[in-house]
């Protein structure tokens, strides 16, 4: 074999090939223009308003960009979707990976379409730390509910951003509740270094467990289950049934010795199936209670108006941070700086006070 012919790549149009005939050329290249032509904040916003996906994924393509000339379109458009939101449930879905959170979801999903709601997932794939890329597989995972005309799936990377939130989760969901959608659910990568991130966007933060697992991440359980809302005992089927009945006991008690919620609401503990749907019912029954409670005493305004706090701190220090890596004079000196570190010519401290003086001046 030749050097060419191996060099090859196997994904390609064999020669004497021409395109089906069903394929218009002419119009699949007014099509290519058409998608390739800037859109406006205007058309975008009005298109999300109306419920048309495209323009939504379009939006949410925007926004995810690292590409700072996107950044001013990306903020008119969610400033003007803004009188649109603030309509909807949101709900925070975490747990060890292999507990079966997307496959709750679809049936926890298609369960709440059933009701007539509209429901967004948002889900968060785990980035490669050695490639930077993501499968992004949830449409994958959820067959019915990526069907269902309620229902819309964003799978997004996790990038670099710490306890597995996609790094425009939170104004991605500005955006679905303009849209339209009523129910936002968010899935997490999984119990990580901070779910916090997932917990400041979301009214109800739901963990999924499973039975007779073990959990050796003792401090990050309590955690977690600090922050729970209510606790769910997946797989509930079969002869897991008694072990899940077991655990729920278990959960019970240990919930027993959290200090009380600000909300003023008792987190549940509750089994459920994914397979045979038994348990689902009460899931939404819990969220159901949850939000009767707080729309009372006033909790669920309140922890809103905290979390877009909270955010515009984030936010600020997202842009910061971005904006310090690059700047041309930092770009420029960063990596001489690195090597003197590592040397130990330097310490990283001072390298870093000298570096942030450059930036300010």
């Amino acid at each position: 074999m030749t050097k060419s012919a191996s060099s090859k790549s196997a994904l390609q149009e064999k020669e004497g090939i021409s395109a089906p005939e069903i394929v218009n050329i002419a119009s699949a290249a007014q099509l290519k223009k058409l998608r390739s032509r800037p859109i406006s904040a205007e058309t975008l916003t009005k298109g999300i308003v109306s419920g048309a996906i495209p323009a939504l994924s379009q939006a949410i393509t925007l926004i995810e960009s690292t590409n700072p000339n996107h950044l001013e379109k990306a903020n008119q458009v969610i400033t003007a979707c803004l009188p649109y939101s603030n309509k909807s449930v949101r709900i925070g879905i975490t747990g060890v990976p292999g507990v079966g959170k997307s496959t709750f979801i679809e049936a926890f999903g298609k369960y709440l379409t059933g009701m007539g709601k509209k429901v967004a997932v948002l889900a968060v794939d785990p980035s490669s730390t050695i490639s930077h890329g993501s499968i992004l597989g949830d449409k994958t995972r959820m067959e019915e509910l990526v069907k269902d005309p309620n229902a819309y799936i964003r799978p997004s990377a996790s990038g670099e951003t710490l306890g597995g939130v996609a790094r425009k989760t939170r104004e991605t969901i500005i955006l679905c509740e303009a849209a339209g959608f009523d129910t936002i659910i968010i899935e997490t990568v999984g119990v990580g270094q901070s779910e916090t991130a997932v917990h400041s966007m979301v009214d109800f933060f739901l963990l999924l467990k499973i039975a007779g697992a073990g959990d050796e991440l003792q401090g990050i359980k309590r955690g977690i289950m600090e922050m729970a809302d209510a606790i769910v005992i997946n797989k509930a089927d079969g002869d897991n049934i008694k072990k899940a009945q077991y655990a729920k006991t278990e959960f019970n008690r240990a919930l027993h010795l959290f200090p009380a919620k600000k909300s003023g609401w008792t987190p549940t503990v509750t089994t459920c199936s994914s397979i045979t749907h038994e348990g689902i019912t009460t899931v939404w029954d819990t969220i159901s209670a949850f939000l009767e409670l707080t729309a009372a005493n006033h909790y669920f305004e309140e922890k809103r108006a905290g979390q877009n706090q909270y955010w515009l701190m984030e936010t600020i220090n997202e842009q910061l941070k971005q904006h310090f890596y690059t700047d041309t004079n930092i770009m420029a000196s960063l990596e001489s700086y690195k090597k003197a570190v590592q040397n130990n010519e330097i310490s990283p401290f001072a390298a870093a006070s000298v570096l942030l003086e450059k930036y300010f001046k």
